[in-house]
């Protein structure tokens, strides 16, 4: 069998599309990267949210017992998470308040964030945040 013959026009012309083809991915490759870190940072945060919002009830039940919330595990009042917490937060608790700072994530636009759950007398719970509106829950506002 023959080997088909190209002449240098032809040869040339393939290079070019392979030239483009490069390109294109490239393109392609910048567009999606930043696209993809953001999806990361919101299921990061989205782990956070989660780790925090489960104190929430055992926090209640230290609160209804009468004992101060606290992320110590010997204590009365322990909400069943220590202060390392989990994948995604570090916890502090107070008497009013649950706080989760953000770690093991993006470095920029995660890590050190916080995200507050505060309690008020009647019982109601409002959350607010520093993350940027992107990657914020949606029923978190942002901390002033």
């Amino acid at each position: 069998m023959k080997g088909i013959k190209l002449n240098k026009r032809a040869q040339g012309f393939t290079l070019i599309e392979l030239m483009i083809v490069v390109a294109i991915i490239g393109i392609l490759a910048a567009i999606a990267l930043p696209a993809y870190q953001d999806y990361t940072v919101k299921s990061q945060v989205g782990g956070a949210y989660s780790e925090v919002t489960s104190v929430k009830s055992q926090f209640e039940v230290a609160k209804n017992l009468g004992k101060t919330p606290s992320v110590t595990d010997s204590d009365e009042g322990y909400v069943g998470q220590t202060a390392a917490g989990g994948t995604y937060c570090t916890l502090a608790v107070t008497a009013t308040t649950i706080v989760c700072t953000a770690k093991g994530g993006n470095p920029d636009k995660f890590n050190g964030k916080t995200i507050t759950l505060t309690r008020s007398a009647e019982g109601v719970w409002s959350c607010t945040t520093n993350l940027d509106a992107k990657f914020r829950p949606g029923d978190c506002t942002a901390s002033s």
